[in-house]
C-alpha cells in the first residue's frame, strides 16, 4: 500500500515538472514570435533581453548584431550603455549618503553649491523627482558647443546652471537631466570621490556587478556592444564626449548585472527598507496633485499592475526595464541601435509574463 502510494506521489510529481517545462516553453515561444518580429534583420544591430521571476531566469536570447562591420552576433553577455537607467544609481546613491548622514534629501541645492541660482529653493528631493525647474541642458541649442569636450562635473553644472528657471520648483513634474547632473556633483562633494569611483566602489564592487562601469570609448571594454545610428542607412555612432551624460546616463552594464542590481534592490542590500519605501513612493506636487515618479524610478503599472520601470537613450543606444513588484517580475531589453527602442517591446513582454504568471 505505501509502494503504491509512493508510486502515485512519483507520477505527480513528474506530472508536475513535465507541466512546468511546457508552460515555460509556451512563454518562450510568445516571447520569441513578440522579439523575432522587431529584430527582424538578422545582419543590423540588436538587442538583449532578459525575464525573470523570483530571481530565477526565465529568459535570457540575444538578437542581430553586436559589430555590423566585423559581422559578429550578438550574445546575452554583451556590454551595452544604459542611458538614463543610470539615474537609479545616482538616486540610490543618494539616499546611501542620506543614511550615513551625509546629505538629507530636504537639503537645499546652495548648502553644497553656495553660488548656484535659486539654489535656497530647489531642494534634492525636487531633483530626484524631476520638479526643480532648472533648465535641462539636453534641450539647450548649445549642447553642441560642448558634446564633444571632456567636462569636470562643476564645468557641466556652470554650463547650464545660470539659464532661467522654467517653473517654481515643485510647481510641475518634467523630466529632467539636469537635475540628476546637479545630484552626481554633489555625490562628489559630499563624498571626496569621483561619482564614478563612488558608484564602482559602492555599488558594482559590493555586487559583484564585474561587467558593469562608468562608459567609456577609449578603454577596453570586453564583448562591448558597439552603437548605430539609422538615418536611412546603418552608421556608428555620434562621438559625444561620456563626461556629458554623466550621472543622468553614463553608465554600461549587461542584462546580467541589471538582475544583481534588481536582487539589490529587492533585498536591501544598499540602502533599508524604510529607504526604499521612499524611493518607490508616488510623490506630490505644490497644489496635491500625485506624479507617478519616485526617485530615479516612474511609478506606472500595467494591465493595472504596479510596475516599477525606467529606459534609456543615449547616443547608439536605447535601453528599458520593467519590475512588478507583486510578482517579482524582472524584464529588461537593450539595444544598440538608437533606431529601435525596447520601450514598448519590454512592457510587452512585461504584460505576457504578467498573465503567464498571475
Amino acid at each position: 500500500m505505501k509502494l503504491e502510494y509512493l508510486k502515485r506521489i512519483r507520477v505527480l510529481v513528474i506530472t508536475f515538472l513535465i507541466m512546468q517545462v511546457i508552460h515555460s516553453q509556451h512563454l518562450e515561444a510568445h516571447i520569441d514570435s513578440v522579439l523575432v518580429n522587431v529584430f527582424k534583420d538578422k545582419n543590423g544591430p540588436g538587442g538583449v533581453f532578459l525575464v525573470a521571476k523570483n530571481g530565477k531566469l526565465n529568459y535570457r536570447k540575444a538578437f542581430g548584431k553586436s559589430n555590423i562591420e566585423l559581422d559578429v552576433d550578438m550574445v546575452p553577455d554583451n556590454v551595452f550603455q544604459i542611458g538614463s537607467m543610470t539615474k537609479q544609481f545616482t538616486a540610490i546613491a543618494i539616499m546611501m549618503l542620506e543614511e550615513q548622514g551625509k546629505l538629507n534629501v530636504n537639503d537645499v541645492v546652495s548648502k553644497f553649491i553656495p553660488d548656484y541660482p535659486n539654489g535656497n529653493n530647489i531642494t534634492l528631493h525636487h531633483l530626484l523627482t524631476h520638479t526643480s525647474g532648472i533648465k535641462d541642458f539636453t534641450k539647450m541649442k548649445s549642447i553642441m558647443s560642448i558634446a564633444k569636450e571632456d567636462l569636470t562635473p562643476k564645468e557641466l553644472v556652470d554650463f547650464f546652471k545660470n539659464e532661467p528657471v522654467e517653473f517654481k520648483s515643485g510647481e510641475k513634474f518634467e523630466y529632467n537631466n539636469s537635475g540628476y547632473v546637479v545630484l552626481g556633483y554633489i555625490i562628489e562633494l559630499v563624498s571626496g570621490n569621483t561619482y564614478e569611483d563612488f558608484i564602482e566602489t559602492n555599488i558594482f564592487e559590493k555586487l559583484a556587478m564585474n561587467n558593469s562601469r562608468y562608459a567609456s570609448d577609449r578603454a577596453i571594454v570586453k564583448k562591448r556592444a558597439y552603437g548605430y545610428h539609422n538615418r536611412g542607412a546603418f552608421t556608428n555612432k555620434m562621438y559625444v564626449s561620456l563626461s556629458i551624460p554623466y550621472a543622468s546616463g553614463s553608465l554600461m552594464s549587461t542584462v546580467d548585472d541589471m538582475l544583481k542590481w534588481q536582487e539589490a534592490i529587492n533585498n536591501n542590500l544598499l540602502v533599508s527598507r524604510n529607504t526604499k519605501d521612499k524611493v518607490f513612493s508616488k510623490n506630490k506636487l505644490n497644489n496635491g496633485e500625485q506624479f507617478t515618479y519616485g526617485y530615479g524610478w516612474h511609478l506606472k503599472d500595467i494591465d493595472g499592475v504596479p510596475t516599477r520601470e525606467h529606459g534609456g537613450s543615449v547616443f547608439g543606444f536605447k535601453s528599458m526595464s520593467v519590475y512588478v513588484p507583486s510578482l517579482d517580475i524582472y524584464v529588461i531589453g537593450f539595444s544598440n541601435c538608437d533606431c529601435n527602442s525596447p520601450t514598448q517591446v519590454t512592457r510587452d513582454i512585461t504584460s505576457l509574463v504578467i498573465k503567464n504568471f498571475k
